[in-house]
């Protein structure tokens, strides 16, 4: 079987993108993505445009070349150069890494795009305003990030994708939000739950980075800003003889791989960084507190962020991700203030022992989800303990036997 890149087409003046994809050989299937965000009325620059979406489709196909995972991968027509393909492979690679390891898949040599040596591939020059475009993920990451610019007075936008929470955060920020709408192909949801196709985890920051680039290129904009601190650096477990991160595009190596090809192989005039990449968990949850108006409306809990989700809660409670954040917050904010966030005092819950125990590193490895280092979590417990509001909860009477 192999896996076909099979373009797009875009018309910016209704605000819209749509990608093709399929697969031929055992399987024939072809699939279309669309994303939607407003109109553009200004002049943009066709060949800046074809680059950028050249490759938004090859991270969107991610998600459908995964079902079967071919070794053949085609793009109609070759637009790769050699370098190019390298950095996709790394990207197919390392931002697949969870994936392979819940699946038990040896992604040795696995991914191999193709590129042509008939490519050529050079940055286009494209000034862009000096401002920022932020994107907003609903979780305090990129809200600490968009306060530390406001507190700076520094000129930006914000970005959202299709998830309420996000909006409702981006309201609060407060300036011009650009909305975004991605529609995947209701046959990849279909097939993810038939046997015989694999599904889990894909590289999804990578897509944001995408994305982010395209909005700064439409609406005039020379930075693009995201949320990743520096505890997106550190590792799950090792598999294979590779460190599996579920945060690696995240992460500060794919930041600077991100930063480069973008510089050498897209336009040198839009520049991708996160203010918070040298902050700690603590420092950022420091930050956070500040601004008591977001208590009620943010979420960090990735049962927000699935596609078709129905539930109203902002917490599930149940999730390391709940877990992680409630411990981080509880560290800083009274015992009512944490609660009345969550709705209940999880560090009660003794059904989350074990992944307490992962998230500090004394049973099995770190979840895989966008939490912290244990040494940032081992820190807030032993604030927790030392003001002495949860005493009495069993996770902090379990933490002090260890």
């Amino acid at each position: 079987m192999k896996f076909i890149f099979k373009g797009h087409e875009a018309n910016f003046k209704k605000g819209e993108v749509i990608f093709h994809f399929g697969f031929r050989g055992e399987k024939n299937i072809d699939f279309i993505e669309k994303i939607s965000f407003p109109p553009v009325v200004t002049q943009i620059s066709q060949a800046l445009f074809k680059s950028i979406l050249d490759n938004m489709m090859l991270i969107l196909g991610i998600s459908y070349w995964k079902l079967y995972c071919p070794r053949e991968i085609i793009i109609e027509p070759n637009f790769l150069t050699k370098d190019q393909a390298e950095f996709w492979n790394i990207v197919y690679t390392k931002g697949m890494g969870e994936f392979y390891y819940k699946n038990k898949i040896d992604f040795h040599g696995l991914v191999k795009f193709p590129f042509s040596e008939k490519a050529i591939s050079g940055p286009i020059n494209f000034p862009r305003k000096d401002r920022s475009l932020i994107g907003i993920g609903g979780g305090k990451d990129s809200i600490v990030a968009a306060e530390l610019f406001k507190k700076s007075n520094q000129q930006f936008d914000l970005v959202t994708s299709d998830f309420p929470i996000q909006i409702e955060v981006a309201k609060i920020i407060g300036g011009k939000v650009i909305n975004t709408f991605r529609q995947i192909d209701p046959k990849l949801l279909e097939l993810n739950k038939k046997k015989g196709t694999y599904n889990g985890h894909v590289p999804i920051s990578a897509y944001y980075a995408f994305l982010l680039l395209l909005m700064a290129a439409l609406y005039d904009y020379k930075y693009v800003i995201v949320g990743n601190e520096r505890s997106a650096n550190y590792g799950n477990v090792e598999y294979l003889g590779e460190m599996i991160n579920h945060q690696w595009s995240k992460s500060e190596e794919f930041e600077n791989l991100f930063s480069e090809y973008v510089k050498k192989f897209i336009t040198p005039d839009i520049i991708y960084s996160s203010p918070l990449r040298n902050m700690t968990e603590s420092q950022i949850i420091g930050e956070f507190v500040k601004y008591p108006k977001y208590f009620k409306v943010f979420s960090s809990c990735n049962k927000n962020f699935k596609i078709n989700n129905q539930s109203d809660q902002r917490w599930c409670g149940e999730c390391p991700k709940c877990l992680f954040v409630f411990i981080s917050l509880a560290a800083f904010l009274s015992r009512k203030e944490i609660v009345d966030i969550f709705g209940k005092n999880l560090l009660e819950n003794k059904s989350l022992l074990p992944l307490f125990e992962e998230l500090i590193g004394a049973r099995n490895f770190k979840p895989f989800e966008c939490v912290g280092t244990p040494e940032e979590v081992k820190e807030a417990l032993g604030k927790i303990s030392a003001k002495g509001e949860f005493t009495d909860s069993f996770l902090i009477k379990h933490f002090k036997t260890l």
